[in-house]
Parts: structure tokens; C-alpha cells; sequence
């Protein structure tokens, strides 16, 4: 790991590393704004945030954390894709219509399930996504307090 530099970013670096990647300055600074993001996060705003930094460079560097599983794709309801770092592995999640929040599903018990039913038509499974919409809590009752 890199001396006197922020360890998120450096077990980023070394996880691209490993699958060949180079260490270039852009994907750095990408790296790094992802680094300090507590929530999920749209690449237009990432771009906003590194004016210095390609539109390609960006979607390029996402990609590449996606496939690496550093960084985890969510697609909320209203068709918007959001990133947020995958700290868990694979898992899923619950999102909330009406306030945005998000909560993790740690393990996934689909995936053989998948398989059996891609089989039976001849079809190879390569991975899943799932996102589960529906209304936290806080949203649920305020509606209920509505009705």
C-alpha cells in the first residue's frame, strides 16, 4: 500500500493494479473524490466536482471500480444511475420512492436460483443486479398519517 495517502484510494489503486491497470493522475483525482463520498453519488456529479477530468475519463474510471466490485451501481425508480462505494461485496438494495434513502441486503441466496432457471432455457448467467423499491419507514407512516 502507498505511503501517505488516503488507504481507501490506495486499496483502489492496488485492486486496479492487479487487474492491470495503470496509475494515471485523472484516475487518481477520480479515485480520490470517490474516496471522501458518504452516499451514493451520479457521474455528472462527479464530473462537476473534477472540471480537470474527462467526461470518458470519468465513465472509463467507473466502470472500471465497478468491474473491480469497489464501487457498486444503483439504479433508483426514476430511471437515475447512482454509484456508491461497495464496501459489503455483492448485495442489493432497498430504496425508498419517496425520500431516496438506501439500505443494503448483505447476502445474496438468488444467484443459484438464477442459474437453475437460466439452465432450463439454455442460458448462461454471468451475474444479476436487483434493486427493491418501496417505502422506508418514516415514508410509509407520514403516508399512512395521510390517508
Amino acid at each position: 500500500m502507498r505511503k501517505r495517502e488516503n488507504p481507501l484510494v490506495a486499496q483502489f489503486m492496488d485492486v486496479l493494479e492487479e487487474q492491470g491497470y495503470r496509475d494515471t493522475l485523472p484516475r487518481r483525482a477520480v479515485l480520490q473524490a470517490i474516496a471522501q463520498k458518504e452516499k451514493h453519488f451520479t457521474a455528472e456529479a462527479l464530473r462537476e466536482q473534477l472540471p480537470g477530468v474527462g467526461r470518458a475519463t470519468i465513465y472509463r474510471s467507473l466502470k472500471l471500480l465497478v468491474d473491480a466490485g469497489v464501487l457498486c451501481r444503483v439504479l433508483l425508480e426514476d430511471g437515475n444511475l447512482r454509484y456508491q462505494l461497495s464496501r459489503q461485496g455483492h448485495h442489493h438494495h432497498l430504496l425508498c420512492v419517496d425520500c431516496g434513502v438506501s439500505a443494503d441486503l448483505i447476502g445474496c441466496d438468488i444467484e443459484s436460483r438464477l442459474k437453475n432457471v437460466a439452465a432450463s432455457h439454455d442460458f448462461q448467467v454471468s451475474g444479476h443486479w436487483l434493486e427493491v423499491y418501496g417505502r422506508c419507514r418514516q415514508c410509509a407512516e407520514a403516508q399512512a398519517m395521510m390517508a
